[in-house]
């Protein structure tokens, strides 16, 4: 009895210690995050962001002291959650450092200062590197209210004055990176000038004067631009072994750059092979119709939504939730006639669903927007697109996935079309792969984009591939990770499977329900959360254990 009632104190009093250091230990990290956070936008200079050199240079030592307080947390006091929670800021950090010591995108990237974004992107954060004071002009409406109208003018007030900082702080010679990137500031001023047409702003003069000191301000800073080109001979990608050290130690994807390379060759030829056969199967069927007027694409992509979203609640695939039907309408887009359309509007004319699954991005920022995560580290989208294999990933192996849950079994002909967005993103990211290890100009890079992707559905309009291939020079592993994120994602279900085989709750729903529950992190720490499976990351990240 009295060996019980030691027993008894002991627990009554070390149980408590515990979890006040859990406490603790939460408690510290959360005030971590939230001095990163703070530290890492950067200080004014004269109204607009500051990436001199010398103001990165006099913060890198208040941003090392973060770093240490990051590492001093105990980590073995840490739940699960926190862990992870712990080795997202971990990541960000390394964001930060290689920023500051390889990509320099503030020196070597003119499109890092594009200030004017019209649309809302279809992950958290924009694609690609962004200064700190984007202006999301997508987020006001027209005609402006008097506060609306003052803050619209505040923020287009520092175009001027970082455009001015942007031709001092440019002094990379990344030749590929330079040239795209003026095509992204020649775009600004049209965007700009489209602004001057909205209703009632012709009436605001003093908005009307800001626009337009904006647009000569961005004109003049792409005349710089141009001027300065013929100088710029070098080289635009990373290299190999940078690129492998950004993918493991900031976007948490545990590949080397010749992992990925054979990763995507295999995707490659693994989709032209599926193609192949999927039309042969299909050889006696008629082929799809493309929408050839406004009335029968409206009709296609209306009934396309309708039955997506049906195919999902009825087959108990996810838990569809009453706005994710609204938040996929707003983007079923529109006809456009055959000359003009672009690879996925190709698709989208014949059968939208391949690409409407995609638009599970949709989902989950209406997610974002009405169910926000009760964890402030997650609650918002992480910094420089660490986001990419969960976002792109899950929204490119989703299209295959309810393909083969029975999404097209009344229209056959349809999955040749998931196929063929296989191929076309294995090639572009195998192209981008080159083109950082420096063996490829973004130009060859393009033509394996283009060339590898079936039907020639690359080769009907450039702007997009153009596009696509810059943005993936300009962010390390955004393009391969439509297709590593794809596999990183097929990796945790099927061990969620092997270890849930015999539990018939732990079914399709409930694994996508926790991706949700889990939030917008890298696809490696869904894994590790979802199946208490740190061993992913194990030779990555230090100390987790």
């Amino acid at each position: 009895m009295k060996k019980l009632l030691i027993i008894y104190l002991l627990i009554s009093f070390t149980v408590p210690s515990i979890i006040h250091s859990q406490d603790d230990n939460r408690l510290a990290l959360e005030k971590v995050f939230k001095d990163w956070r703070e530290f890492e936008k950067p200080p004014l200079l004269n109204g607009a962001p500051d990436y001199t050199i010398d103001t990165f240079n006099n913060r890198m030592p208040e941003f090392r002291k973060l770093r240490d307080r990051l590492n001093e947390i105990d980590k073995s006091k840490l739940d699960t959650e926190s862990k992870v929670d712990w080795t997202l800021i971990w990541a960000e950090m390394n964001g930060f450092e290689f920023n500051f010591r390889v990509l320099k995108p503030w020196e070597r990237d003119p499109a890092y200062y594009k200030s004017v974004w019209m649309n809302r992107s279809d992950v958290p954060a924009h694609e690609g590197p962004t200064h700190h004071m984007v202006i999301e002009t997508w987020e006001y409406s027209f005609p402006l209210s008097e506060i609306k109208s003052f803050e619209l003018i505040s923020q287009l007030s520092i175009i001027p004055s970082l455009n001015q900082q942007a031709k001092n702080n440019l002094i990379g010679n990344a030749k590929d990176l330079w040239i795209a990137g003026i095509r992204d500031i020649n775009q600004q001023i049209d965007d700009l000038e489209s602004i001057l047409n909205y209703p009632a702003v012709s009436d605001n003069n003093k908005l009307v004067y800001t626009i337009n000191e904006a647009i000569n301000s961005t004109k003049s800073f792409s005349n710089w631009l141009n001027s300065e080109s013929i100088k710029k001979d070098g080289p635009s990608g990373i290299g190999k072994e940078n690129y492998t050290w950004y993918q493991n130690n900031v976007h948490l994807v545990p590949l080397s750059w010749s992992d990925e390379v054979m990763l995507l060759k295999r995707e490659l030829s693994r989709a032209w092979a599926s193609l192949k056969l999927e039309e042969h199967k299909n050889r006696n069927l008629p082929k799809l119709n493309s929408a050839s007027s406004s009335e029968e694409y409206n009709l296609l992509a209306t009934e396309a939504s309708q039955d997506l979203i049906d195919f999902l609640a009825t087959e108990d695939i996810i838990d569809v939730k009453d706005f994710y039907k609204e938040a996929l309408d707003v983007h079923l887009g529109s006809y456009i006639p055959e000359e003009k359309r672009n690879f996925f509007w190709i698709t989208a004319h014949l059968d939208p669903k391949p690409l409407f699954s995609h638009f599970f991005h949709w989902f989950e920022l209406a997610e974002m927007d009405k169910n926000p995560n009760n964890n402030i580290i997650r609650k918002d989208p992480v910094l420089y697109n660490i986001f990419d294999s969960r976002n792109e990933g899950v929204a490119t192996a989703v299209e295959e996935m309810f393909m083969q849950a029975g999404l097209y079994e009344d229209n056959p002909r349809s999955k040749e079309i998931v196929y063929i967005l296989i191929a076309q993103r294995a090639a572009r990211g195998l192209g981008s792969l080159y083109a950082h290890a420096n063996m490829m100009t973004m130009e060859e890079a393009g033509k394996i984009h283009s060339e590898y992707t079936p039907r020639g559905w690359m080769k009907t309009e450039k702007e997009l591939l153009i596009f696509e291939q810059h943005l993936y020079l300009r962010q390390p592993g955004y393009g391969t990770s439509y297709i590593t994120g794809k596999y990183l994602f097929e990796s945790a279900l099927a061990e969620y499977s092997r270890l849930n085989e015999s539990d018939e709750s732990s079914d399709l729903k409930n694994f996508f329900n926790q991706l949700i529950l889990i939030g917008n992190v890298p696809m490696t720490l869904f894994h590790w959360e979802l199946n208490n499976d740190w061993s992913i990351l194990e030779n990555i990240v230090p100390g987790l254990y």
